[in-house]
């Protein structure tokens, strides 16, 4: 919160208006009045119109603040955290202000605004200074707090603390951009953007496959991209170039002491499989430079034409430890051993290209055709080095003994993507727009293979696909109107067991305005796969209807509402190779009911007030049922002109028919205040 403070202390530099002119110099009397002037001197004397802004104009906004409490998680807390996470304390739920200095010094305006401080899950704040002519700058800031620990991710059977893959950790962006010379011909700017996450985690450690053990990491990592360049505005041509660079690390640990079971639950060849200690460390290093080119043109009135190159060349190196001591096995050769250690090193060169292109053409006044283009290709050479080493067990026979395992690889990863779209778009009458159009995809990958692969460590696949679109726009009257969109796609190869194939791809919009207070709007989507190959054999159904409802009569002065109920149904089934890689069929079904409500009341005899009434429920049955409710009431009353106070209350449940350790439920209220500047 330190900036919003700076902001403050910005605030008494404008607080005195510049003094009028006219109030400064002697005001001289007529030596002669005539008698039309000697009447109207009776009456009052407007005032001069003082240049300066009034105090009430150069700064306005507004603050919200208060107090949140909630009652005791019944159930499960780590699910509360992990979708709720909302906790107790003061807080500043919002900050809204402006300034417009009257003497033009620092800036000519300023904006700034920040929401959720004060240890919400997710906290922001912008800033925006600008001078006419001179520069624009632009600050953002985002900080989430990310809790995921769903007790039945990855092993239901183990609900109790952290499960693999979870996680508790802060991520935070930042962003400045600085643009010189706004509204000039020619704008120099420059960027800074940072992405930074830490915190803590559980992660998985293998060895050699015969189990999963979950431990508890360390996390950090950082993302910076530096930018700059000129933009070239001119009235039928833009040009853009830009040159960047990026710095990116993550430097992860994980430890274990302590006698620790596996996933495991059952023994391997009459012993148990565990792990006693464990030290884990890797750390990535890598950067990039990258050059960019963008250009839009309007040479005739008919034709518009836009392009975009970025050319870029990551290098990556890589550093890897562990040290583990239990009781593991080979399972290539069914030893056991008592412990293990890895050293890994490795480095990566990336070049990677990406450009684009197309154009608008307009031949006749009802017809427009938008071609568009653009290519995705990245080459990646990489030299990985793994070197394995074993401490026999005390079981192994005399005379055996597990050798060294050394692994040096030079690989190299190829991916191609190619799109090329065309659409025609016609007005067919002032009532009726009509579209249609074809996409062809195509590429190749070279990338590396799966632990199960039989293959070899590399895997290639290609991509071919033709795409069919089509839609419309109906207006039928100022209070009637409709939108249509259909994709249908036919692949002959596809990269990913789970990527979609042979689909059709279906959208309905449309919104009647029954009266001035009353509207209504209804939504359909639906998207349909399947992929027959005997490997594979995946299908793959999902649609989503939804109607919703807008009331305000007379402006909502005494009432309004809002509601929505939404009707979703997804479904899939997809071949596997279960445990003794013996044929499957991984179905999944869900079949949802969410509703959200809002109603707003003017309070009788006191119009100001604001009372809300409403909430969301989410009800499902299938393959993972559940229930979630969230009603709220909200009240909201003025105490003086430029203060009101507000209070909320808010309930949350959530619960599931299968892991009901999962449950949880609680209330949590909310009281402040929010001020007028």
């Amino acid at each position: 919160m330190k900036f919003l403070l700076a902001l403050f202390l910005m605030v008494p530099a404008f607080a005195q208006p510049a003094p009028a002119a006219a109030d400064q110099q002697a005001k001289p009397e007529a030596a002669n009045p005539a008698p039309a002037q000697q009447s109207a001197k009776a009456a009052p004397e407007t005032a001069p119109a003082n240049p300066a802004p009034a105090a009430d104009d150069w700064f306005t906004g507004s603050v919200d603040f208060g107090y949140r409490w909630r009652t005791n998680v019944d159930g499960n807390s780590d699910m509360y955290r992990s979708l709720v996470d909302l906790g107790q304390g003061p807080k500043l739920t919002g900050l809204d202000f402006s300034i417009v200095d009257p003497k033009k010094r620092l800036f000519d305006r300023l904006d700034a605004r920040g929401y959720g401080w004060g240890g919400d899950p997710y906290s922001t704040a912008h800033v925006n200074a600008k001078k006419s002519g001179v520069y624009d700058l632009t600050f953002d800031y985002r900080n989430m707090a990310y809790f995921n620990a769903t007790p039945s991710f990855a092993n239901p059977t183990a609900p109790a603390g952290f499960n693999e893959q979870s996680f508790d950790i802060h991520r935070r962006n930042l962003s400045v951009d600085l643009e010189l010379l706004p509204g000039k011909r020619i704008i120099p700017y420059l960027a800074f953007d940072r992405n930074s996450g830490y915190g803590n985690g559980i992660t998985d450690w293998v060895p050699d496959q015969s189990d999963e053990f979950a431990v508890p990491t360390l996390l950090r990592d950082s993302t910076n991209n530096y930018r700059g360049g000129l933009r070239f505005e001119y009235n039928r041509f833009h040009l853009t170039l830009e040159q960047g660079g990026t710095t990116f690390k993550d430097d992860d640990q994980a430890s274990e002491s302590g006698a620790t079971p596996g996933d495991r639950t059952s023994t391997l060849l009459g012993q148990t499989i565990d792990l006693s200690r464990l030290q884990e460390a890797y750390g990535i290093r890598g950067n990039s430079i990258y050059s960019k080119a963008m250009a839009t043109a309007n040479p005739f009135p008919w034709i518009d034409l836009y392009g975009q190159f970025v050319f870029s060349e990551p290098k990556t190196t890589v550093n890897y430890s562990d040290a583990a001591t239990g009781n593991f096995v080979l399972l290539s050769s069914l030893l056991f051993y008592s412990g293990q250690q890895n050293l890994g090193t490795g480095s990566a060169n990336q070049p990677h290209t990406t450009g684009s292109a197309g154009f608008e053409l307009r031949p006749l006044r009802r017809v427009r055709i938008v071609e568009s283009w653009m290519t995705d290709r990245y080459h990646d050479a990489a030299s990985p080095f793994v070197t394995q080493s074993f401490t026999e067990n005390t079981l192994i026979p005399t005379g055996t003994t597990i050798p060294q395992v050394v692994t040096a690889l030079n690989y190299e990863q190829v991916v191609n993507y190619n799109q090329q779209q065309i659409e025609v778009i016609v007005a067919a009458s002032s009532k009726l727009t009509l579209r249609a159009g074809y996409r062809f995809v195509w590429g190749d990958a070279t990338v590396l293979a799966g632990q199960l692969s039989q293959s070899g460590s590399l895997a290639s696949g290609q991509l071919h696909r033709n795409v069919a679109l089509a839609g419309a726009v109906f207006r039928a009257s100022q209070k009637l109107s409709m939108n249509l969109d259909y994709e249908g796609a036919s692949s002959d190869n596809v990269y990913f067991r789970t990527s979609l194939n042979d689909y059709q791809k279906g959208r309905a919009r449309a919104q009647y305005k029954l009266t001035n207070a009353l509207a209504l709007q209804a939504r359909f989507q639906v998207l349909d796969n399947q992929n027959p190959d005997p490997s594979i054999r995946y299908d793959l159904r999902s649609r989503d209807n939804a109607l919703s409802i807008f009331w305000n009569p007379n402006g909502g002065k005494r009432i309004s509402l809002m509601g929505e109920y939404d009707r979703s149904t997804f479904r899939s089934d997809i071949a596997y190779l279960g445990n003794l890689l013996a044929p499957g069929i991984s179905s999944y079904r869900d079949n949802a009911h969410t509703a959200t409500s809002a109603m707003t009341l003017a309070l009788p005899g006191y119009a100001a007030a604001k009372l809300v009434v409403g909430g969301s429920l989410f009800l499902s049955n299938g393959s993972r049922t559940s229930h979630y409710y969230q009603p709220l009431v909200r009240l909201s009353v003025p105490v003086q002109k430029r203060l009101y106070w507000n209070t909320e209350w808010k309930w949350y449940g959530y619960g599931e028919d299968f892991y009901v350790y999962e449950a949880f439920r609680t209330n949590i209220f909310m009281s402040g205040f929010r001020v007028v500047l």
